[in-house]
């Protein structure tokens, strides 16, 4: 086994690579860039070595400055986690011929899996059941259109190099490959060093699967079942789950068979995934690509098989056989996990960038039949910067059913608490509660369908409305009456009096009395009693505890007009008054909005790749006039109504903020 191994790698992975590596007794190595200097995976690890400028391309993707640090540090191996060098198969080749060894497949496999065009040829040669489409070099636009008309649209324009998301456009007419194709080919290049695109029909009402695959260098290839990952956004997960509601045993097995078979064609000796698109209706299947690699989403299948990956990663690269057969392998309960990332839902999921003012998140470690895991690379008071990927962290929960599971992630996820930048809690929240997603019936389409104008925030119930206004109100009668803090509970004393309010919630004026006890408060709300028994200590940032005997944990935040109210998706602003303030409040007129709809602006900070209209010209709504990208991410800026460019307020290579005027309209 290794003294000491070096991660290639920065953020969440390497903390978990960190930690694994602990247990086993083996030291660690880091390498850093200058972002990164003062991050967690620095601090935990034994020793560090600085490698370079924030960008990727000038510091974790040299490869000369990974092998450098390797000697410099002593390690004799190297974890490349997922993303940068992880699926380089030169990368492996290099430390080969350094002779340290490469945590991952061998250079043969990663040739031939890592790269999606030649993985298609090979799974088809191994008989694995592929997705229609064009296998082989596409020469421009003229051609991506040709050939996309060919299979019949839908199709999927994306990079042969891809990964994590990236480099993926669906195109449903001429006009979208017309923009999407170069577009793809723009980040291909720009993420990946390869512009080579493929193009393959899209599978309509599509489940994405993938299978877990595990070998080793005696010839040995199992697989730890299947993930569901179909809730994206922007093609790159954000939910995902083990095992998946929609695969009965049969089909299952016949997937585990495939993504054997495949991963013995080439000689697999490492941790890898095979990623299928399934049918909803029918269970049919077809490949889609192998990832060289870990998976951002391995920690679900480590939950319902009790193995730890990156240790079987570390055991196989050190030459030893896999401890267990096929045979082996059961699955146990039901996990799932949710990617925080640091981007507002509210705003079609665009990249925030920022300082943590806050990072709370709820303990970690098991509580009768669930366990919950947070896995991240930050700390409160880190920055999340524009040069890497938005996520923040992965909060796993597992239970004995999805259902318990679901239940566990919806209430860990109130209890995550982000200040200083936009997070996407609010819609992992939402989903949690949505009554297909609970039934396991949903596509990769899922968030356009559930959200066609974009996510607003989930509607409250009328069970939670009530726990809102009961919330607001006990909040504003503590604050209101000086109350102490007994026992480390929200209350003021039993000897507190009754006090009359009026929340207005969502416009509505709801008449709400007030009685503090020891141990919470008995809350009248529009006549009907109802009992908040909390744990939360006065001024705290979570109200947590039970409502009508049901366990809650609600996030409350002073704000100008009362409380800003967070719970399974809903964010609300309460008003608490007296009755006689509440009528007053009745005769205030609303603000009138000012009219914006003759500026263009950036929805998120970032780089200006282009601007691609100019003063005098005509636009129709629609039509795109610039490029900004951020967090490895171009997004075309469009104009939202017709219009004559006014002026043009910003230059390509200009850095913007989010909702900075770019363009004017006349």
């Amino acid at each position: 086994m290794f003294d000491k191994i070096l991660i290639a790698n920065r953020g969440e992975v390497a903390v978990r690579i960190i930690r694994t590596a602990r247990k086993m007794g083996i030291l660690t190595a880091i390498v850093y860039s200058e972002a990164d200097r003062d991050s967690l995976a620095v601090e935990l690890a034994d020793e560090g070595v600085f490698i370079g400028p924030s960008p990727a391309a000038q510091s974790y993707l040299v490869i000369d400055k990974i092998v450098d640090a390797a000697k410099q540090t002593g390690a004799q191996a190297i974890h490349p986690g997922f993303g940068f060098l992880s699926e380089k198969a030169e990368f492996a080749d290099r430390l080969s011929a350094e002779k340290i060894t490469f945590i991952g497949p061998n250079p043969h496999a990663i040739r031939a899996m890592g790269d999606k065009i030649e993985s298609k040829k090979t799974a088809a040669e191994s008989g694995v059941s592929c997705v229609p489409g064009f296998i082989g070099e596409i020469e421009g636009v003229d051609h991506a259109v040709q050939i996309a008309e060919e299979i019949g649209y839908p199709v999927m324009i994306k990079a042969s190099a891809g990964g994590g998301g990236k480099g993926i456009r669906v195109a449903y007419n001429k006009k979208d490959v017309e923009e999407g194709f170069p577009a793809v080919r723009a980040e291909a290049k720009g993420a990946f060093g390869d512009d080579r695109i493929f193009i393959e029909k899209f599978v309509t009402a599509p489940r994405h699967i993938e299978i877990q695959v595990m070998g080793d260098k005696h010839g040995n290839v199992v697989h730890l079942f299947e993930r569901e990952c179909s809730i994206q956004r922007r093609n790159q997960k954000v939910i995902e789950e083990a095992p998946s509601p929609l695969l009965d045993e049969k089909t299952r097995a016949a997937m585990g068979e495939q993504a054997v078979a495949l991963a013995r064609a080439v000689n697999y000796d490492s941790a890898g995934t095979v990623e299928f698109v399934a049918s909803g209706a029918d269970k049919s299947f077809y490949f889609l690509e192998m990832n060289t690699r870990l998976q951002v989403e391995h920690p679900v299948s480590e939950m319902i098989t009790g193995l730890d990956l990156v240790e079987q990663m570390i055991r196989v690269a050190a030459g030893e056989k896999l401890a267990f057969k096929q045979k082996d392998l059961k699955i146990k309960g039901w996990a799932i996990e949710s990617r925080i990332y640091a981007e507002d839902p509210f705003r079609n999921f665009l990249p925030s960038i920022g300082r943590l003012r806050t990072y709370r998140a709820p303990a970690e470690g098991k509580t009768g039949d669930i366990t919950l895991r947070n896995e991240t690379g930050v700390r409160e008071g880190d920055e999340i910067s524009m040069f890497y990927d938005p996520m923040i962290a992965k909060l796993i929960t597992y239970g004995p059913t999805r259902i318990a599971a679901i239940d566990a992630q919806a209430r860990a996820l109130d209890q995550f608490l982000i200040d200083g930048i936009a997070d996407n809690i609010p819609f992992l929240g939402a989903v949690m509660e949505e009554a297909d997603f609970r039934k396991g019936d949903f596509t990769t389409a899922y968030i356009k369908q559930k959200f066609p104008d974009g996510f607003q925030g989930a509607t409250p119930t009328k069970t939670q409305e009530k726990l809102l206004i009961a919330c607001a109100a006990v909040a504003r009668s503590f604050t209101a009456r000086r109350a102490t803090q007994t026992s480390g509970r929200l209350n003021g004393g039993a000897d507190d009096a009754q006090k009359d309010w009026v929340v207005i919630l969502d416009k509505v004026h709801h008449l709400t009395q007030v009685s503090l006890d020891n141990a919470g408060a008995d809350v009248l709300i529009d006549g009907k009693k109802h009992r908040l028994d909390t744990l939360t200590r006065p001024g705290a940032r979570i109200i947590e505890g039970s409502f009508d005997g049901k366990p809650f944990a609600v996030k409350i935040k002073t704000a100008p007009e009362g409380y800003t109210l967070r719970h399974r998706g809903i964010t609300a602003l309460a008003t608490v008054a007296t009755p006689r303030g509440a009528e007053l409040i009745k005769k205030i007129p609303e603000k009138q909005k000012a009219d914006t709809s003759k500026l263009i602006v950036s929805p998120m900070p970032g780089l200006v790749i282009s601007i691609d209209v100019r003063a005098g010209q005509e636009v129709k709504a629609g039509e795109g006039v610039a490029v900004v990208e951020a967090m490895k991410m171009q997004n075309i800026i469009r104009a939202e109504r017709d219009g004559v460019i006014a002026k043009v307020h910003v230059a390509a290579g200009a850095s913007v903020a989010a909702d900075e005027v770019m363009i004017e309209l006349g």
